[in-house]
């Protein structure tokens, strides 16, 4: 292992995999600037804080803050390496939104000289990479980027590019950063090496090599594979209820055949990764992907299957009362990004079926079309009280302390398997 003594690191984006990255190279001993385009972002990580919830990352940051290692800007400096964290969305009509991937590449433009590493880490579309590349060399035509071949110079002298997807799981990004296997991809062989070689530095689990579209690919591959499990899943829970069958003891009996293994069903898919990858596939060969198509619709039709079964229990009460569990997009985190139960507890506001109260434990505040649509924020015993309705939709692991008595006079809806 190297020593990280006198190498600095520049990331770009300090969000959910940025400020983790950041604060934990940090630790190990690297000089690390992290950037970010919101001001009040800056003032909160140069204070030692955080401004996302995610187990051990304050401390993690705190301390990295404290040792002098560790700093944010609303700007990058000249760096040895740079990492790109920054959010890759998608437009209204799902094509992929590289815009926060393009403004974070021309940002770091004017700091490069030759040696650097560029390394992009955002969720990406196959050939983002290359496109990261083009930008580079587009504006510092006088810099040898790697891929661009008119340019002849020693390979240390070369401004090398590549691909590290991060493949870590909210609520346990601090260990996951450590232990999981990792995929590299350059733009040629020795941007290859070059980020293969900065991983294995700090990676406990495997360093893969490949080549920069394989990576990009891999990674999308990874959470489209979980997409169609949950479309499998989310599907079998609606056969279930047209034949009067239980579907988690039905997905129980069928996981225990030895190549089995069905997810569960839920109120929907949520979340920056799940249920935004599969949609970059779709776009770049849309006639192949009709299978990744399929599962993507009917993940999104979930919500309103899950509206449709409380208006019909709503149709028989006078004065109706709903307590939603839970708005996070999966259990445990603060994350609402794309999250089914936000959609439902608004489509619920919004047709006007009762008043409705949500329990989300892990926010202060609702988000502003819930919260102008008249929803109330509630704790667990106070909307229990109140409620006729309860409607599970993240199994947070407090929910799961509510008692059967608690629940007894309650009309029940379990999307997610909480109380079963």
């Amino acid at each position: 292992m190297r020593d990280p003594q006198g190498r600095k690191i520049c990331v770009m984006g300090l969000g959910y995999i940025g400020l983790p990255t950041a604060g934990f190279l940090a630790s190990k001993g690297f000089e690390v600037h992290g950037v970010d385009v919101n001001p009040a972002v800056v003032e909160t990580v140069n204070t030692g804080r955080i401004h996302i919830h995610e187990p051990e990352l304050e401390r993690l940051v705190e301390s990295a803050v404290r040792s002098g290692r560790f700093k944010a800007a609303t700007q990058p400096v000249a760096a040895d390496i740079f990492i790109l964290a920054v959010p890759t969305p998608f437009k209204d009509d799902h094509e992929p939104d590289l815009g926060y991937v393009e403004a974070a590449t021309r940002a770091v433009v004017p700091q490069l000289v030759p040696g650097n590493l560029v390394i992009l880490e955002s969720t990406s579309p196959v050939g983002t990479t290359e496109r990261v590349a083009h930008w580079l060399a587009e504006e510092r035509p006088e810099l040898a980027i790697a891929g661009h071949t008119h340019h002849q110079a020693e390979s240390h002298e070369t401004i090398r590019v590549a691909y590290c997807p991060e493949r870590v799981l909210p609520g346990r990004i601090i260990q996951e950063l450590v232990a999981n296997d990792r995929i590299v991809g350059g733009i040629d062989a020795t941007s290859t090496a070059a980020a293969a070689d900065f991983y294995r530095e700090f990676v406990a689990g495997k360093v893969l090599t490949t080549d920069s579209r394989t990576a990009e690919l891999t990674k999308l591959a990874e959470n489209t594979f979980r997409d169609v499990n949950v479309a499998l899943a989310n599907e079998l829970s609606r056969i279930c209820g047209q034949l009067s069958i239980d579907v988690r003891e039905l997905i129980r009996l069928a996981n225990h055949h030895p190549r089995v293994e069905i997810l569960r069903p839920g109120p929907g898919v949520g979340g920056h990764c799940i249920a935004v990858d599969p949609w970059f596939i779709i776009h770049s060969v849309p006639e192949q992907s009709r299978l990744i198509r399929a599962a993507r619709e009917v993940n999104i039709a979930q919500p309103e299957f899950v509206v449709t079964k409380v208006r019909a229990e709503i149709a028989h009460i006078r004065h109706p009362t709903i307590a939603c569990f839970g708005l996070a997009y999966k259990a445990d985190i603060d994350d609402l990004r794309e999250s089914p139960a936000i959609e439902i507890a608004l489509r619920l506001a919004q047709e006007r079926n009762g008043r409705i109260l949500v329990v989300e434990p892990h926010i202060e505040a609702l988000p502003i079309p819930l919260a102008d649509a008249g929803v109330r924020l509630y704790g667990a015993k106070e909307a229990l009280a109140e409620a006729n309705i309860v409607l599970g939709l993240v199994p947070h692991t407090a929910f799961r302390k509510i008692s059967r008595q608690a629940l007894q006079e309650k009309i029940v809806i379990d999307t997610c398997g909480l109380w079963k």
